[in-house]
């Protein structure tokens, strides 16, 4: 299992190690002070854990956690914090433990030995697959398989969706709407009634009329509109 640790503090990042490098199998890939960061981190990379103290700079871990739920594939959140007035909340937003510092060594192996045990539950009952990130779309009447990651933006027309990559257009049979139930909403954003975006792609975010924003995206030169109704959640989703 792969894992990230959310801690502003030195000391209390390299205790944690200590431990889950001593008492797991788990593999801490990176480590963070910051909250926004994390967030950025998450949207492009695939991880299995969270380590995570509360007060951390700007973006707390309770926030942090709501918006990691979000995600289309959610991993498990460990609150490791001073602050026992959030146990609730952590737990509303399925978190996976919460631990009270200063805590013993044997509260954090029994917190490892009950993640790797969930894991092992989880690989057990979910079957693997290799196309969990392809999608089928028409071309020149043919199917073609096509990586999620590839996609840059869809548009609408009435009941038929144009998907674009950098360089080809593909066509579904669904409503954008429709459509777009159907994507990981850590990746899409649907800005407009008429498009839906991959935030990934997203170079320049130009302020618009009626404080709207037109997105230039990367390598292709075209801007997608964000309206005034979706503008609340694309500053929230955007950190802006």
């Amino acid at each position: 299992m792969k894992a990230i640790i959310v801690e502003d503090e030195f000391l209390a990042r390299e205790e944690l190690k200590f431990f889950i490098k001593n008492y797991s199998k788990i593999e801490i890939i990176d480590e963070f002070e910051d909250g926004i960061d994390v967030l950025k981190f998450i949207q492009n990379n695939e991880i299995d854990i969270i380590f995570m103290d509360i007060n951390i700079p700007s973006l707390d871990g309770v926030l942090l956690a709501k918006s990691i739920s979000k995600f289309s594939k959610k991993p498990y959140i460990v609150f490791i914090t001073a602050y026992k007035e959030h146990a609730a909340e952590a737990f509303e937003i399925e978190a996976f433990d919460y631990i009270l510092k200063p805590y013993s060594e044997s509260r954090i192996v029994a917190m490892l030995k009950k993640l790797e045990a969930a894991n092992n539950d989880k690989e057990n009952t979910v079957p693997k697959s290799n196309l969990s990130n392809k999608i089928n779309l028409w071309k020149n009447e043919k199917i073609i398989v096509v990586s999620m990651n590839d996609i840059y933006y869809c548009t609408a027309e009435e009941r038929i969706t144009h998907v674009f990559t950098k360089n080809d257009e593909y066509s579904v049979s669904l409503g954008i709407a429709e459509f777009y139930e159907t994507l990981p909403k850590d990746t899409f954003f649907k800005c407009h009634r008429s498009y839906i975006v991959n935030v990934n792609k997203i170079r320049e975010i130009i302020p618009w009329f009626n404080n709207t924003y037109n997105l230039k995206l990367q390598d292709i030169d075209f801007q997608i509109p964000v309206s005034r109704s979706n503008i609340k959640e694309f500053k929230q989703l955007m950190n802006i």
